[in-house]
């Protein structure tokens, strides 16, 4: 697992944990396909708006000791970092969760893009979206072959990604009017 997504999700349980919730704290549990940082409290925002939401800390007294330490910099860029770092390693997209009163980050091992279920090569193509939104870069087809590590010739694989995230309304064509090959795409909140 890329080092800067376990730092920077072990740092987010710590600075958003609920400390009124007794006889939790938060926990980094290690499986042989996944590790799982959770953290006391329910997420301050949906989990699908991570990526491009503003800092926003439920203890910033930990979060202004963390940035002495230089574990963190209270700019709300840690996910972006998990994404990216994801992204560059070719693993599949973290999970993040609330269940309960806890959030959940999962950070995945290898995984083929044939190995994938629908569901993850969608919220892969959306955390995707998100990033580059944040970037300022497109999302084209040339973007998803290079997140997956898809050849030239397998363009037709990234579009299938891409309409199966439209499809499922996480991500919408920037403008329609333009061919299937010069398309962009933005994450749904984008409008």
């Amino acid at each position: 697992f890329p080092e800067i997504a376990v730092r920077e999700l072990v740092a987010n349980a710590l600075i958003h944990q609920d400390l009124h919730i007794a006889g939790a704290g938060p926990m980094v549990e290690i499986f042989d396909d996944r590790v799982e940082i959770s953290s006391p409290g329910e997420p301050l925002i949906h989990p699908n708006r991570f990526v491009d939401s503003m800092s926003n800390s439920r203890n910033e007294g930990v979060a202004r000791l963390m940035r002495r330490f230089q574990i963190c910099e209270e700019r709300g860029s840690g996910i972006d970092k998990v994404v990216l770092s994801v992204e560059h390693a070719q693993l599949p997209a973290p999970l993040f969760e609330g269940r309960g009163e806890f959030t959940i980050a999962t950070l995945f091992g290898p995984k083929y893009l044939s190995d994938m279920d629908k569901p993850e090569r969608v919220w892969a193509c959306y955390l995707h979206a998100c990033l580059r939104y944040v970037m300022n870069q497109p999302v084209n087809n040339a973007s998803i072959r290079e997140r997956f590590e898809l050849s030239d010739s397998r363009g037709y694989v990234a579009s299938r990604l891409l309409r199966e995230a439209v499809d499922e309304r996480v991500i919408f064509i920037r403008d329609t009017s333009v061919g299937s090959k010069k398309r962009t795409y933005l994450p749904f909140w984008a409008k």
